[in-house]
């Protein structure tokens, strides 16, 4: 299945995903996107988990739990430049879920590599995995469903908890003006992650950076998704 065959015409009139309430994807089962029916990577999941195929899933393409949901960008999506920023961002806009994106990182990718983690990790604060191909997304998203009932080993649950910071996050923190690395650290120490920062407010930002710094890092946030908005009318 191509990219091309999965992706939507209209996302506006796409919501970001239906409410989901008790027990809806069951144990050991992985809930997809009627779009992905037939493709390599939900052949490879049947072999391993038992796979329902839906056709309501709004813009996400797997839930491995009731809690998470996953949008795949593919190499073709990347490379076309293709509406995936709006399907992320719907994604980013349903609250009552864990947004993961797995993306395909290969030789004609690879370009895209840092624009797509600022957008997704740093203007959405997002999850953002790379793969290599379908199957090894497969193996991922095994992976996910088989660990969620595990949630103290679970490594795709976001927990505010000390553990060592991704070096990547801490670069991307610093993208923001005014931020050194050791004030992100301590922002991200504090706050857990790209989200958490985006989230907190002025007076718990100002508590680690100071009032002059907590005004700058809230206008920054505020700008990127103002000007996201802008540039995306059909996303609200």
């Amino acid at each position: 299945m191509t990219s091309s065959s999965m992706r939507s015409g209209d996302l506006s009139q796409i919501p970001c995903t239906p409410v989901n309430e008790g027990g809806r994807v069951p144990p050991g089962c992985i809930v997809t996107s009627q779009r992905w029916k037939g493709s390599e990577l939900v052949k490879t999941l049947k072999g391993r988990l038992k796979v329902v195929i839906e056709d309501n899933l709004g813009v996400i393409d797997f839930h491995p739990s009731n809690e998470a949901g996953v949008i795949y960008v593919s190499e073709t999506d990347l490379v076309a430049g293709s509406n995936f920023k709006q399907k992320i961002a719907k994604l980013r806009k349903a609250n009552s879920l864990r947004g993961i994106v797995i993306a395909e990182l290969t030789p004609v990718s690879n370009q895209y590599y840092c624009e797509l983690q600022k957008f997704v990790i740093l203007e959405l604060g997002l999850r953002l995995l790379f793969v290599s191909s379908q199957t090894e997304a497969a193996n991922l998203l095994i992976q996910m469903v088989n660990e969620e009932h595990k949630p103290h080993a679970n490594p795709f649950l976001v927990k505010r908890r000390k553990q060592p910071i991704d070096a990547v996050v801490l670069t991307l923190v610093q993208l923001i003006p005014n931020v050194g690395p050791v004030k992100a650290k301590h922002l991200l120490q504090k706050f857990g992650s790209i989200r958490g920062i985006s989230n907190a407010s002025e007076e718990a930002i100002a508590e680690v950076v100071g009032k002059s710094k907590a005004s700058h890092i809230r206008s920054f946030f505020q700008h990127k998704t103002s000007s996201f908005a802008n540039q995306q009318p059909s996303v609200t």
